[in-house]
């Protein structure tokens, strides 16, 4: 490869149609680049020959071939070279198919010159950013083989546009895997706007993602833009995804397509430049068949599927990992944290774990405060499912410390409170109807809490948000419950 005299970026556009070549070297040139165009594949292919480039923009169609043939080419001879398409306006198939065959991002005819430059520098800060196959492995502990291959396909994605759905359970670490992907990318020194939307109440959704004109509804004082606006120019990350209503669904699309947002009581759209990711615990492909999420929207957010592994799977990872939280423990608490015996090591990479790192992470915490030395034991992990010397204890035996009787929880009969004053209490106060037994406060509540839920949940058909609204809670901290107690939705 012979060496350029130049020192600036050099582009490399190839397209058959010679006025279109003028219009983008005209533009690429007054952006301060070298530029160098082709006609053809064999052309393009005697250019990347001669020189190096720092991006290659190609047609679809070519006299010779397709433009997919030389992002295949590129991608097996120059990975490091970002490669954009430009497709045919209206034709989705084929900006899809050129993302996942690893396309950088892409442009439809007719080009914007805005839009043009737009992905010329979003291309060109690539090379710049911190390695991202080195952040993920600060961030993804662990030589499993999933987790090998999630890093290095992490690595790979953050160089591209193309938008992610990131699959895997709760507490996997979906919404750090996106994270990953936008601080490795070209947006790293952009907004990343995180959403969860099964927190947004169905009337607030359109005014949330779009913003609102001054006026346009009871309470719009002043002029607000939404989730798109205050990620423009970075990363839009929509956790829970499958919870959008299929009327925000129809919305959604649009603006992906169209890059554009309309705020609600405006008469003009806004541009904006945002990446999507994407990610929900649920079978987001089960709910396109079920009818429950729209089949288009689906493939233009699941371009790229991204499964993050149980920790089920990577259970050689877990005294790495145990031993990473509790040092970042030992850090916020500023005192050493207690070792962990190999005993106890040796239940955690026994145990399931159905809530993943962030109930590793809970069930490190807790045995922190219930270990009485230098060194979590077994009984110190309180691991479900586990035989313990303590007899189960009936939720619907409530405790007061007031002397009066509590509101029993739906259907249940009325009981007696079992304590009452609060002076001399023995650590071990927590006893069964009949007083025999004894049982830690954490594990009496969390089965009083797990009922309670249950119980609201079973009323309203597993409507989440009129559950939420029966226990008196917000829709967040019902959810945040549940998944700590692992309890999941029927299938």
């Amino acid at each position: 490869m012979k060496p350029r005299a130049s020192q600036r970026p050099a582009v490399l556009f190839v397209d058959d149609e010679a006025d279109l070549r003028e219009l983008v070297s005209l533009t690429i040139e007054r952006m301060g680049l070298d530029v160098t165009t082709a006609g053809s594949l064999a052309e393009a292919h005697g250019a990347l020959s001669a020189q190096a480039f720092q991006l290659l923009l190609t047609d679809m169609r070519l006299p010779d071939g397709e433009g997919l043939q030389l992002l295949r080419y590129v991608a097996t001879r120059y990975p490091n070279l970002p490669v954009a398409v430009i497709t045919a306006f209206g034709n989705t198939e084929n900006a899809v198919a050129a993302l996942k065959a690893g396309a950088f991002d892409y442009l439809s005819k007719p080009v914007s010159v805005d839009d043009l430059r737009r992905l010329v520098q979003l291309a060109l800060r690539v090379p710049a950013q911190a390695d991202p196959g080195e952040l993920a492995r600060d961030r993804l502990l662990g030589s499993s083989a999933p987790i090998i291959q999630v890093r290095a396909l992490i690595a790979r994605l953050s160089r591209s546009q193309a938008p992610v759905y990131i699959s895997g359970e709760s507490g996997s670490g979906k919404e750090m895997a996106a994270r990953l992907l936008h601080e490795g990318g070209a947006r790293s020194d952009r907004p990343f706007v995180a959403v969860n939307c099964g927190a947004i109440p169905e009337t607030l959704m359109e005014s949330e993602f779009f913003g609102y004109r001054k006026g346009s509804f009871t309470g719009a004082s002043e002029d607000r833009g939404g989730f798109f606006h205050a990620a423009h120019g970075g990363t839009l990350f929509l956790d829970e995804v499958a919870d959008l209503p299929l009327a925000m669904q129809v919305k959604l699309l649009r603006v992906i397509q169209e890059k554009r947002v309309r705020k609600v009581g405006a008469t003009s759209e806004d541009p904006v430049d945002v990446r999507i990711l994407c990610a929900t615990h649920q079978n987001l492909a089960a709910l396109v068949e079920a009818g429950r999420f729209r089949q288009d929207l689906y493939y233009r957010l699941a371009v790229i599927d991204l499964r993050m592994p149980s920790l089920r799977e990577c259970r050689d990872d877990i005294p790495l990992l145990a031993q990473s939280l509790l040092a970042r423990m030992a850090a916020q608490h500023g005192e050493p944290m207690p070792r962990v015996s190999n005993e106890a090591i040796t239940a955690l990479m026994a145990y399931d774990f159905p809530g993943n790192v962030r109930e590793l992470e809970n069930i490190l915490e807790r045995a922190v405060a219930l270990c009485g030395g230098a060194t979590i034991q077994v009984d110190d992990l309180r691991l479900a499912g586990r035989e313990s010397g303590a007899q189960s204890l009936s939720p619907r035996t409530m405790i007061t410390a007031t002397g009066s009787a509590p509101m029993p929880l739906a259907g249940s009969a009325p009981v007696q409170p079992v304590i009452t004053g609060h002076s001399q209490w023995p650590a071990d106060f927590l006893l069964d109807q009949e007083g025999a037994q004894s049982r830690p406060l954490p594990d009496f509540l969390e089965e009083i809490e797990r009922e309670a839920i249950l119980s609201a949940l079973a009323k309203t058909g597993f409507n989440r948000t009129k559950a939420a609204q029966v226990l008196g809670i917000t829709f967040r901290a019902l959810r945040y419950r549940m998944e700590r107690l692992g309890i999941k939705e029927p299938e």
